[in-house]
């Protein structure tokens, strides 16, 4: 399937092509959800959803999963390589890192703008030294970067029928509910970072604070004060969900079903939250295996009932406007 989806893309070179290989397999290893999904889009277009995916999770692993003995400051440094191997490869096609030439290379053959990265890589950079958020407008400042512009560096890739600045704002939110959703599922995992990635400011109208939550990661007890602030998360975050909705039927026909089945497979997890009753502080909820297989294969027939329905001319000639800045 590797070998289908580059040539599909056009991708050739030798080196390259294993560049993209390498981002295909850290989205197959740590993205289970995101790459169920991605199996769903057009080949062509799936190799660099597989670089923005692998450049993502290469910045995020300096962060937070490589040798846990290293200082902040020497991830903040890890950081600046990267930045600085990235801007290089921008200009001049080259980089250090496999993650860092694929995914230089998809921004060059869709046009993604630069600033994009910059934005992600200052979020990044924010979790060495930022352990909590008073507000939610707080949180959502981080988000743009750690997020929002997740979905931005996707729209060029995906394709839109409409034009790009009106879909923008719902790819963005799209990004925000998807986090939103990690870290209500990650609760618990993040504690053991130091991290509170809830806005202080809802957890405290619920009587909800940092020792409390440790007490009861700490102690395995609930406390009815944190599941009325884990509630309160849930709805916040199906408020994005509904700002994100009406972006899909903004896309590309053919990958409608790819980002339709990612929303459900996304909102599902908040379903387990919630059936489970908020015990996210102690367990983490997963979507169960046959429930994720079941949503993608009703994707699968989406795909091929728009693989055989014509786009409509106006649509048709948006998307032809739209297409990759190189071959």
């Amino acid at each position: 399937m590797t070998r289908r989806e580059l040539d599909a893309a056009g991708i050739t070179d030798p080196g390259l092509r294993a560049d993209y290989t390498r981002c295909r397999r850290l989205n197959a290893r740590h993205g289970r959800t995101y790459f169920l999904a991605t199996r769903l889009l057009p080949l062509e277009r799936r190799s660099a959803v597989h670089a923005l995916y692998g450049f993502a999770r290469w910045a995020d692993d300096i962060v937070d999963d490589l040798d846990r003995r290293l200082t902040p400051e020497e991830r903040d440094l890890m950081l600046k390589r990267l930045e600085g191997d990235l801007a290089h490869a921008l200009r001049s096609g080259g980089g250090t890192e496999p993650v860092v030439r694929a995914v230089a290379d998809t921004a060059g053959r869709y046009g993604i703008e630069v600033e994009l990265f910059a934005d992600f890589l200052a979020s990044m950079r924010a979790d060495l030294t930022v352990t909590d958020y008073p507000t939610y407008a707080d949180l959502r400042a981080y988000m743009h970067g750690s997020a929002a512009v997740i979905g931005l560096q996707m729209l060029p890739v995906l394709g839109t029928v409409v034009p790009r600045e009106e879909a923008a704002p719902h790819a963005a939110a799209l990004g925000v509910a998807f986090q939103l959703t990690n870290f209500l599922r990650d609760v618990g995992e993040d504690l053991d970072r130091g991290r509170i990635y809830l806005p202080a400011d809802l957890l405290a109208a619920h009587g909800v604070d940092r020792p409390l939550l440790e007490w009861s990661r700490r102690t395995g007890r609930r406390d009815p004060r944190i599941r009325a602030a884990l509630v309160a998360a849930e709805a916040m975050t199906r408020d994005v969900y509904r700002e994100a909705e009406p972006g899909i039927a903004m896309l590309d026909p053919r990958v409608r079903p790819c980002i339709a089945t990612a929303y459900t497979l996304y909102g599902g997890i908040l379903d387990e939250v919630a059936r489970h009753d908020y015990t996210v502080v102690h367990r983490r909820a997963v979507v169960p295996r046959r429930r994720r297989a079941a949503v993608a294969a009703a994707g699968v027939l989406k795909v091929a009932g728009a693989r055989w329905r014509p786009v409509p001319a106006a649509d048709q000639g948006a998307l032809e406007r739209k297409g990759p800045s190189r071959g």
